[in-house]
């Protein structure tokens, strides 16, 4: 697991699967490291070279001080590239993990193949629940949104059908530094990629989580709708979905990715 500095920050990143073959980037949510890919790998590995890391912030990464931003991420995705040597990569990012992908395919397409685009948004119209969120973690740590976030990030039948995977993703945001929290929710509550949009030429592909109130179908829609020739899928899960509907997830993107 090599440590690589991006302008002085340090990210926790590894790389595995396919020697030799294309390389897909794998990008996380707010609050989870990259074990969250653990579901994919298996599959994603006998097809690509693999590249997993933690957002600055987060997991083994180190915590610089804010303030973050996309765009930061954005240039941190691509410091592990260069740093790597590798020129071009697909994307394929959860949440905040889309944010950042629809950055770097507007603003370093050069860099970027096809583009998996799962729970996400482009633009928050009420960027007041992330200064809520900010607050709360303040006043009462991560422990006391954990079991509201995680109610939104798996739906309540499979929390109960697997609640040692909940409790794992639930440890997960736990130890998830305070301050890269808090530095994350800041830029979230500055999103607006709208207008990156119409740049985007990378093929693309829209996830969907039919149970998603994080990210809804109608966030989903409105990134599809603005991105050239963009298709979509719903799965049946809530904001997770890689994880809650690993098996729909892995089909879809391996369908997409590996299309010709």
């Amino acid at each position: 697991m090599p440590m690589i500095d991006a302008d002085g920050c340090l990210l926790n990143v590894t790389v595995e699967g396919r020697d030799g073959g294309p390389t897909l980037m794998l990008s996380n949510s707010l609050g989870s490291t990259l074990q969250m890919w653990e579901p994919q790998m298996r599959a994603f590995t006998q097809v690509f070279r693999v590249i997993r890391y933690d957002r600055r912030g987060h997991g083994k990464s180190t915590v610089p001080p804010g303030p973050y931003s996309i765009a930061r991420f954005g240039r941190d995705a691509l410091a592990i590239l260069d740093d790597l040597n590798i020129e071009k990569v697909h994307w394929c990012g959860i949440s905040m993990g889309g944010m950042v992908g629809q950055w770097l395919a507007a603003h370093a397409p050069e860099r970027i193949g096809k583009i998996v685009l799962a729970n996400t948004t482009c633009y928050y119209p009420d960027p007041s629940i992330w200064d809520a969120r900010i607050k709360a973690v303040q006043e009462s740590g991560l422990a006391g949104i954990a079991d509201t976030v995680i109610a939104g990030w798996l739906t309540q039948e499979f929390r109960d059908r697997n609640p040692d995977v909940a409790d794992r993703m639930k440890a997960m945001l736990l130890a998830t530094p305070v301050e890269g929290y808090l530095a994350c929710c800041e830029a979230l509550s500055q999103l607006d990629l709208r207008e990156d949009l119409a740049d985007i030429k990378s093929p693309t592909l829209v996830i969907a989580g039919r149970y998603d109130k994080s990210t809804p179908i109608a966030m989903a829609e409105a990134i599809r709708s603005r991105i050239l020739g963009a298709s979509m899928t719903i799965l049946d899960a809530a904001h997770i979905s890689n994880v809650e509907a690993a098996g729909q997830f892995n089909d879809a993107a391996l369908g997409f990715l590996t299309q010709r």
